[in-house]
């Protein structure tokens, strides 16, 4: 039943954590449906474009966004903390892509944006009215619970770029990092200045030869159901994504390198209740513009 209209909403998401964490330490189906049952709930009726929802901390109607649209307390950073933290969970149990999708788009404009690059200040609420501001955490002033979970989103961004079974390593994420690996004795570099630039280049460093199967995913914001993909400067080819993922298995050698191309497209997106009120993304980032003199 969906129950969620009025209630506070990150009261809700930890308890659903809970569920996913009981289910996967006791093989408990029941639960686990349940924590998927939530989960798309949330992000499919109540979460607008940038991956938060709620007003003033609480699950409004999904009929009526209004309240959001008027409000200077929008999606909460507390919300979209707890859900990274349960789609994480979800995404490890499934390998769906679509708990990626959501955890790339609410990271890059939820989160990522809730921090204030020059002073460290941190926000509470993301205020969804047009041109309206952000305010910041100050050290003398305030410490919400969003600067205690806030101070942690930022040194989280590194936690599920890549993931692993056996003989299969999953690039899910498009960020700046270095993987280790060392059972397989291997390390990747990936270096992209994404979404600035729509491509991504991983180096392979290997002590001996590793025959492994790396799955890139394939973002649901690019339209085909190919990714173009280049390895060692050879011509580029057009591999088909199967369940979310390119797979390219080979034996990978020292100073392999793979560029994968990410075509980022202008669309629209509508707010859940079907009102008029849209945001416009370029890939997977809601775009945004200073709109006053302040530039906040």
């Amino acid at each position: 039943k969906d129950i969620l209209t009025g209630l506070h909403a990150n009261t809700q998401i930890p308890k659903v954590i809970g569920f996913k964490s009981y289910a996967d330490a006791t093989n408990n189906t029941q639960w686990d449906e349940a924590a998927k049952y939530f989960w798309d709930l949330v992000v499919n009726k109540y979460t607008i474009s940038i991956g938060g929802h709620g007003v003033r901390e609480h699950f409004i109607s999904p009929n009526d966004f209004s309240s959001m649209i008027e409000s200077n307390q929008g999606p909460e950073t507390c919300n979209s903390y707890n859900m990274l933290k349960l789609t994480k969970l979800l995404f490890l149990s499934t390998s769906d892509t679509k708990y990626i999708d959501f955890y790339e788009r609410t990271l890059y404009n939820h989160i990522l944006s809730t921090i204030n690059r020059q002073k460290g200040g941190l926000v509470y609420f993301t205020p969804m009215h047009p041109c309206h501001y952000r305010v910041y955490s100050t050290v003398e002033n305030s410490f919400w619970c969003c600067v205690g979970t806030g101070m942690e989103n930022h040194a989280k961004y590194g936690e599920i770029i890549y993931s692993f079974a056996k003989d299969t390593l999953f690039v899910n994420l498009f960020i700046n990092s270095r993987l280790q690996w060392d059972e397989k004795r291997l390390k990747i570099l990936q270096q992209t200045n994404f979404p600035y630039q729509s491509f991504t280049k991983l180096s392979i460093d290997v002590h001996e030869p590793v025959l492994l199967t790396i799955k890139i995913r394939k973002p649901k914001w690019i339209k085909e159901n190919y990714l173009t993909i280049k390895i060692n400067n050879q011509k580029p080819v057009n591999y088909i994504a199967k369940n979310g993922f390119v797979s390219i298995t080979r034996k990978w050698e020292k100073n392999d390198t793979i560029i994968v191309q990410l075509p980022q497209n202008l669309s629209i997106e509508y707010l859940p209740d079907g009102s008029s009120w849209a945001s416009i993304l370029y890939g997977p980032i809601v775009l945004a513009s200073a709109c006053d003199t302040s530039n906040q």
